[in-house]
């Protein structure tokens, strides 16, 4: 929701300042606006401000892409566990990397670990199974 208030109000004031500066340049082209240095002033702070709500308009657009598309479309779904998503992707992979690739042995080994702890949470598991393989090499 804050994202797209920030769009909403980012591109109003986007087309307001975008329809000032067009108004303020086609009066100085047209020659009914004198140049002077308050002329040049306002221009110069119209063209910043455009330009700076572009960016930021931009940035805010690409921000909401980028968290957008690793969240499902679930609404109950929170940004913490889309980080456990992503932290149990982390140490199941390098469980399998731990286990040379052998995805079958990962799966058995976390399938039996969730026999021995049930309950706990899913990171918990490819956690424990690492260490034990740690304690297992040394």
């Amino acid at each position: 929701m804050g994202n797209q208030v920030v769009i909403l109000v980012g591109t109003f004031v986007l087309i307001v300042t975008g329809l000032l500066l067009g108004y303020v340049l086609s009066q100085l082209v047209l020659g009914f606006l004198g140049f002077n240095f308050l002329t040049l002033l306002g221009t110069l702070s119209l063209i910043l401000i455009f330009g700076t709500l572009y960016y930021v308009l931009f940035w805010q657009l690409r921000a909401g892409q980028v968290q957008s598309s690793p969240i499902p479309s679930d609404a109950s779904t929170t940004p913490t566990q889309t980080d456990e998503d992503i932290t149990g992707q982390y140490l199941k992979n390098r469980l399998i990397a731990r286990l040379s690739g052998d995805v079958a042995a990962a799966e058995r080994l976390i399938e039996q670990a969730k026999q021995n702890y049930p309950g706990m949470p899913e990171n918990w598991y490819c956690e424990r199974v690492l260490d034990e393989l740690d304690r297992e090499q040394r």
